[in-house]
């Protein structure tokens, strides 16, 4: 399916952050490879007047998700480190909407939109169908297309510009399914004209 871009879609762009690129905290395999193509899709959201949003895991240091606290994930993404910031080959427009999300100890914030004000400003935007790529497709970006779904807003996953952990092998697979089982739609850069 071809999509054509107006100035009532968005891109949100899910933690292309240093921790979870090669040589981070959380890498996930191959995560820095977004980026080019990550940066065609902001030139042409950009030449559409679209938004152009960017998560990014931004955690205190005791977040309850990291091992040393009894979560699951090592230490990562620690609000004013070098680690939590986007990764420097993704060229952001400087009118992009930047959101912290996991900002709290107790809030996981898997979703960009959990505890954040990424819908409020979707909607001040009139925005009605989101463009989601990332880190990681079986977590962050899984869970904020989820949510977009359930905020009623139309949702596309950028299956090239985005990568998952698969920290059980097929991973990846099954949220891919659960994205589209739950009506997202799945492109590539050369579906978005």
């Amino acid at each position: 399916m071809q999509y054509t871009l107006t100035d009532r879609d968005a891109l949100i762009v899910v933690d292309v952050q240093n921790d979870f690129c090669s040589g981070g905290a959380l890498p996930v395999p191959n995560g820095e490879a977004v980026a080019s193509v990550v940066n065609e899709y902001i030139d042409r959201f950009v030449s559409a007047g679209a938004v152009v949003c960017a998560t990014r895991d931004w955690h205190p240091r005791n977040h309850s998700s990291f091992e040393a606290e009894g979560g699951v994930w090592p230490k990562h993404c620690v609000q004013g480190t070098e680690g939590a910031e986007i990764l420097g080959a993704v060229h952001l427009p400087e009118s992009a909407l930047i959101v912290d999300k996991g900002t709290e100890r107790e809030v996981e914030g898997y979703s960009g939109f959990e505890g954040t004000t990424l819908e409020r400003e979707l909607r001040k935007r009139r925005v009605e169908r989101v463009f989601v790529c990332g880190l990681a497709t079986d977590y962050c970006v899984k869970h904020t297309v989820l949510d977009a779904l359930k905020g009623g807003f139309d949702a596309v996953l950028l299956l090239d510009a985005s990568r998952g952990i698969d920290l059980k092998e097929g991973d990846v697979e099954s949220a891919v399914l659960e994205m589209s089982g739950a009506g997202a739609a799945l492109a590539m850069v050369d579906d978005i004209a």
